[in-house]
């Protein structure tokens, strides 16, 4: 059974979605692959007592890890690639070419960048921390400004 709940954030309103009681998605306004909101299930703020609470540290500068049971659905690769996401340091970055390698399939750049845009708990699974070859901010599901504020958040630049 899914459900779901709406929170402020200081990149603007975020939609926690739970499968179980199980985060499985963490979605911006205006999001680049974001599924319909019919798929959410029912409003339920309850039952994002722990992740709100997460969150709201991170916001704030006194989280860096998020330690939430999550429930990740894709395909085998897309997975891995997540699993590599949350495995990249607060305040860190990676190229989808070090992902690509680190998976072990150095030509696989473009496919990283793919599973890494299917993305379904932005921030938690940290997908801003992914940057081009040549540090440039490339693809964001959240919007490219929103990736800055990210990275710069994380670096010590904008805390809140």
């Amino acid at each position: 059974m899914k459900q779901h709940t709406v929170i402020d954030s200081p990149y603007g309103p975020l939609t926690l979605v739970a499968e179980d009681g199980v985060l499985c998605g963490l979605y911006m306004t205006d999001q680049r692959h974001r599924p319909a909101q019919e798929t959410f299930g029912e409003p339920r703020g309850g039952a994002f007592a722990e992740a709100v609470e997460q969150l709201d540290a991170y916001f704030a500068g006194r989280r860096r890890e998020f330690t939430l049971p999550l429930r990740l659905t894709g395909t085998p690769f897309q997975r891995r690639v997540w699993e590599q996401l949350r495995a990249i340091p607060y305040g860190e970055t990676r190229t989808y070419g070090e992902l690509a390698h680190a998976l072990g399939n150095p030509q696989a750049s473009r496919a990283v960048g793919l599973a890494n845009g299917k993305n379904p708990i932005g921030i938690i699974v940290p997908c801003h921390r992914v940057i081009g070859a040549n540090g440039s901010l490339t693809g964001y599901g959240g919007g490219l400004a929103r990736k800055r504020r990210l990275l710069d958040f994380e670096q010590g630049a904008g805390l809140f």
